[in-house]
C-alpha cells in the first residue's frame, strides 16, 4: 500500500499580529499557523526603498537560494559565497541577483548570521523593476526572537525547515 504524499502548499497567507508590534506577523500555511517577522515598519501598500516595510500584495516565490540542499519542489540553487543582490536604486542593476565584487550597494546572500540559509525570492518589483520601489524582498529565516526584517517575511529556522518541504512548485505569499 502506498503512503499518501503530503499535500503541497500553494498559498501562504501573512498578516500582522493583532495587538502586536508592527513587525510581528502570522503566517498561515494550510491548517498551521506560524509566528513570523515582518519589516520593522509593518505592512505597506506604498513600498519605498529603505522604508523598512513589507509590501502588501500577492507575491509568487520565484525560486530559492539554499546554503545546503533541501527537499524543495520549488526551483532552487545553491548559494555561492560571492552571490549578492543589488539594492542600489541609482544603479541599472537594481533589484537583481549578481556576483561580487560589486560596486553599487548590495545584500550579501551568504550571511554569517545564517538568516539567508534559505531564501525564497518574492516576485515583488521584479518585472518591471522600478527603481526606488523596494528591492531584495525575500522569504527567509528569522532571528530566534523574530526581530524585524528590512521588509521581508521571515520564519524561525525550525519552522522554515518544516514548511519548506511542504511547498509546491508555484507557491504564493499573500501579504495583507
Amino acid at each position: 500500500m502506498k503512503t499518501p504524499r503530503a499535500t503541497r502548499l500553494g498559498t501562504l497567507r501573512v498578516a500582522r499580529r493583532v495587538g502586536g508590534k508592527p513587525h510581528e506577523g502570522r503566517l498561515i500555511a494550510g491548517a498551521t499557523l506560524y509566528p513570523c517577522a515582518l519589516g520593522r515598519a509593518g505592512i505597506t501598500h506604498d513600498k519605498r526603498e529603505g522604508d523598512g516595510a513589507t509590501p502588501a500584495g500577492r507575491w509568487r516565490l520565484l525560486s530559492f537560494f539554499l546554503r545546503n540542499p533541501a527537499p524543495l519542489q520549488a526551483p532552487w540553487r545553491l548559494t555561492r559565497r560571492d552571490d549578492v543582490w543589488c539594492d542600489d536604486a541609482r544603479s541599472f542593476l537594481y533589484n537583481r541577483p549578481l556576483r561580487a565584487p560589486l560596486r553599487p550597494s548590495h545584500e550579501e546572500m551568504w550571511r554569517k548570521d545564517r538568516l539567508y540559509d534559505v531564501v525564497g525570492v518574492m516576485d515583488y518589483n521584479i518585472v518591471p523593476r522600478v527603481r526606488g520601489r523596494g528591492s531584495a524582498i525575500f522569504f527567509h529565516i528569522a532571528t530566534q526572537e523574530l526581530g524585524p526584517t528590512a521588509g521581508c517575511v521571515a520564519l524561525r529556522a525550525a519552522d522554515m525547515r518544516r514548511l519548506a518541504a511542504r511547498l509546491g512548485r508555484r507557491v504564493e505569499i499573500v501579504v495583507t
